[in-house]
């Protein structure tokens, strides 16, 4: 369901928001859990529609992922509207989960700054859980395999705690006081996601260190995708 203008809501029941900025990058397994839990959806999908809900409307903020950059304000002029409405969600409390390019987002709308990785990472690779992690609410095993897809990576906002990090990117996920999590990589994404992913962006996949070809990434066992969509329900 796309927003489209206030609503009433029930007392009984919370609301998620999704911010979706291309149409191959949407909730993966997140849907379920949301629907299992009984969240009203709506969502803003920036390629269609700019329109954004009142806070009001929204106990969980859901950032998804996008190719783009979030400094490619001039291509894409709602990056400013959205960073805005990311930091007064947070200023009010909300939920708020940002996932890869959501993850950079959260962290330049909280005054970090975003740039250009001296790598990329693409395909499955692992990361590991540091030890500050135990401080907050959420902690990652020891070392799992995730998914990941970017090129950019960013300081870490103020007060922030570094739950994981990989070989190639030592800010891979953080928390934010008691509700605010980024996630640099994906663990809602789905065999269907992956393949929906590959296909535009396979321009991207140039042979290097961290960056797997189109049939190394669409080789994952599903055992991989459960792994990562249990994490996944873990955090929500």
């Amino acid at each position: 369901m796309e927003y489209s203008g206030p609503h009433r809501r029930s007392e009984e029941r919370l609301r998620a928001h999704y911010l979706q900025h291309v149409p191959f990058e949407g909730l993966g397994s997140i849907e379920p859990w949301l629907r299992e839990a009984r969240f009203g959806i709506t969502s803003t999908r920036f390629f269609a529609s700019t329109h954004l809900p009142p806070l009001e409307d929204v106990d969980l903020l859901i950032v998804l992922g996008g190719p783009m950059s979030i400094n490619d304000e001039k291509r894409y002029p709602w990056l400013v509207q959205e960073k805005q409405f990311i930091r007064r969600c947070i200023d009010a409390g909300k939920s708020v989960l940002g996932i890869c390019l959501g993850a950079q987002l959260i962290a330049n709308a909280m005054g970090a700054r975003v740039y250009r990785h001296d790598r990329k990472e693409i395909g499955w690779f692992p990361v590991q859980a540091l030890p500050q992690a135990l401080d907050s609410s959420f902690c990652f095993p020891p070392e799992t395999l995730v998914f990941h897809w970017h090129g950019e990576t960013f300081d870490l906002p103020e007060d922030a705690i570094l739950l994981a990090r990989s070989a190639a990117c030592q800010n891979q996920a953080f928390q934010l006081g008691r509700s605010v999590v980024g996630l640099q990589f994906h663990l809602e994404i789905t065999a269907e996601n992956a393949r929906e992913m590959v296909k535009p962006c396979q321009a991207e996949l140039s042979p290097a260190q961290y960056v797997q070809s189109a049939a190394e990434i669409l080789s994952a066992k599903p055992q991989q995708y459960d792994t990562i969509n249990r994490l996944m329900t873990e955090l929500l």
